[in-house]
């Protein structure tokens, strides 16, 4: 009897040790009793009973999905491939296990689908322009599908929106038109003010005629500091004058 005591000693000691379980801090085991949830263990370690109970780790670190290319049509008919990055972690590792089959597999359809129906509710330059509008939509929405199951959506950020090449080519035209038109209103706009300054100035110049003659002098001294070998000479406008007047002196007489 003294080998079989020995040997069920040993049995009873390899199985006292078999449960006992270490999960790091980021770890967590859901124990079934005979089938039946009985509770979330860890992180450290803690002691189940062997053969009677079964542990199931889930990891609790916030997990990356990156969503495929996806082709979907905008609410304005045209055919764009979006993808996106999708960041989320478990709080409850019980429901993670019990209310969903494998909730990796499950988020990551949820994100997919609802990232193409939402894309799909929105014309494309609110696509290109209103990422961050998007982005909070598709989170609430996954977020709310995913609450049953213990998982917290984190962000969900869009990465990248493939455009037709056709479509690339008439958003240039249609951002050149922009800038073109833009382009003639500001010159519009800066010729209508000239002429308004150049209209003040000639009644200024009217009332006051020896304005005229500094604008000439200034002038002489703009030409003279370019250094071209050009050389003007200017007339005072009073010789301009007393010809004029002497002209019509000339044809009363005749």
């Amino acid at each position: 009897m003294g080998p079989l005591t020995g040997t069920f000693f040993a049995f009873l000691i390899f199985l006292a040790a078999a449960g006992f379980k270490l999960d790091r801090e980021y770890q967590r085991g859901v124990i079934f009793r005979l089938g039946r949830i009985n509770g979330v263990r860890g992180p450290g370690l803690y002691w189940i009973l062997p053969v009677i109970d079964q542990k199931a780790q889930i990891d609790i670190r916030t997990k990356t999905v990156n969503i495929e290319p996806q082709e979907t049509v905008t609410a304005d008919s045209v055919t764009i491939k979006v993808n996106a990055v999708l960041y989320y972690r478990i709080l409850d590792p019980s429901k993670a296990i019990n209310k969903v089959e494998n909730y990796e597999f499950a988020v990551y359809q949820t994100a997919l689908t609802t990232l193409r129906n939402v894309v799909g509710q929105n014309i494309l330059d609110d696509v290109l322009q209103n990422r961050d509008k998007i982005n909070t939509k598709v989170q609430e929405i996954v977020d709310e599908i995913t609450e049953p199951w213990g998982i917290v959506i984190e962000r969900v950020e869009m990465k990248d929106v493939e455009i037709p090449p056709a479509m690339q080519r008439a958003m240039a035209k249609e951002a050149e038109a922009i800038r073109e038109k833009r382009a003639r209103i500001i010159k519009a706009a800066a010729e209508q003010e000239a002429s308004i300054k150049l209209s003040e100035a000639s009644k200024a110049i009217m009332e006051n005629p020896a304005a005229l003659e500094l604008r000439r002098l200034q002038m002489l001294t703009e030409i003279g500091a370019e250094n071209n070998t050009t050389t003007l000479i200017m007339m005072p406008s009073d010789f301009m004058n007393l010809a004029k007047n002497m002209s019509d002196y000339i044809q009363k007489k005749e």
